[in-house]
């Protein structure tokens, strides 16, 4: 049945809470002291169910009742996607809330985070988040990008706001950042303690492709095919149209994770005149190469001169977390080598105990809002 892995029943803690994101009325999944998922669902005519999470497999057991039952080892705090795997088809798990991720729509848990501050919903002003379709020109379809709002925006209908464009990562989507990644909630609480200014955050979907190239997405650490002219022909005008935004590139960020890194490094770097911050969280244009960079040819030449970038960009931002793949290590390393061999300033955070997730992420994105604007 390949890579399987068994919990030991006798080691765990049985303080087994339902997930923060379950549908509801659904007991299962849970979650439990230690991190470990116990999932739970009636197959009484399966012959094998296993859990399949942190890619690791985990086989459940079968009751008289045919309810399959089964825990995996303690996971990281944060977000994961899992799924199930019965008789060698993989589905959600019906009793979670779904989530896109991984090129499709499937379940997801929380397991508690020690720094769950940075997201939980407090009484405090809330923002609002908007979806907002529009027609591409570029790509001839539809498209839709989700805005957020800061509390504050609908008090006054004078007041303009910086934008922060936020990009998701490779087989994820538009639904990513405010769903998994709760850039919503970051941002209130962040405003609420006076740590962010107020600003306007969109989040738009990364692939983008010319009519005749659309349809698969094979190779997604490649840059996404016209993205770029999307955001800068289509959705920067539509935003600053459609929301009272300030339009000078000192009140425009731009910022993505793993697969939006690369795009957005690509996108400002190339774009200077129109932003003054820029985030890379786990991720760089030069991935997933280590070797040294020469900057006479990488993004055209954009770092060679390291005065230039200093004076234009206010900030740039780039997190990483411990447990992620060599490849990022390197890759990122290789990057902020070329960054100090040009002088270059740069903000690098380190995300403890967290991998290629989600959490990961949110603290970077907490950290970095942190930065912007000021």
């Amino acid at each position: 049945m390949g890579n399987i892995a068994f919990a030991q029943k006798d080691k765990i803690i049985e303080d087994f809470m339902p997930s923060e994101v379950n549908q509801q009325g659904r007991e299962y999944p849970q979650v439990n002291s230690e991190g470990r998922v116990r999932a739970q669902i009636a197959a009484p005519d399966a012959k094998y169910v296993q859990l399949d999470i942190g890619a690791v497999k985990y086989d459940m057991v079968k009751d008289e009742n045919g309810v399959w039952t089964g825990e995996s080892a303690p996971q990281d705090e944060g977000f994961h996607y899992y799924q199930l795997h019965i008789d060698g088809a993989f589905v959600p798990d019906p009793g979670t809330r779904y989530f896109y991720g991984a090129g499709r729509w499937g379940s997801g848990i929380e397991i508690p985070a020690s720094d769950s501050y940075m997201y939980a919903l407090k009484d405090v002003p809330r923002g609002m988040v908007s979806e907002v379709p529009y027609f591409s020109d570029i790509t001839q379809s539809w498209r839709r990008c989700f805005v957020y709002t800061p509390p504050c925006y609908n008090n006054n209908s004078n007041k303009r706001y910086p934008v922060l464009y936020l990009q998701h990562g490779s087989f994820e989507d538009e639904t990513g950042w405010s769903a998994q990644g709760k850039a919503n909630l970051i941002l209130d609480n962040l405003i609420a303690d006076n740590k962010a200014v107020p600003m306007i955050i969109v989040m738009d979907n990364g692939y983008a492709f010319k009519p005749q190239e659309e349809q698969v997405v094979s190779n997604p650490t490649r840059p996404a095919m016209v993205f770029e002219e999307v955001v800068m022909q289509e959705i920067i005008p539509m935003i600053d149209t459609r929301f009272r935004t300030l339009t000078d590139r000192e009140n425009r960020a731009i910022a993505g994770l793993s697969m939006g890194a690369n795009q957005t490094m690509r996108i400002a770097m190339g774009n200077l005149g129109h932003f003054a911050y820029y985030g890379g969280f786990s991720g760089t244009a030069n991935y997933p190469s280590s070797a040294p960079i020469n900057v006479e040819t990488f993004l055209d030449g954009a770092f060679k001169d390291g005065n230039s970038v200093n004076e234009q960009l206010k900030v740039l931002w780039l997190g990483v977390g411990t447990k992620e793949a060599e490849v990022f290590q390197k890759s990122i390393g290789a990057f902020r080598d070329m960054l100090d061999k040009q002088g270059i300033s740069h903000v690098f955070y380190v995300s403890e105990g967290t991998a290629h997730e989600w959490h990961t992420w949110r603290r970077s994105l907490y950290e970095y809002a942190q930065l912007l604007f000021k």
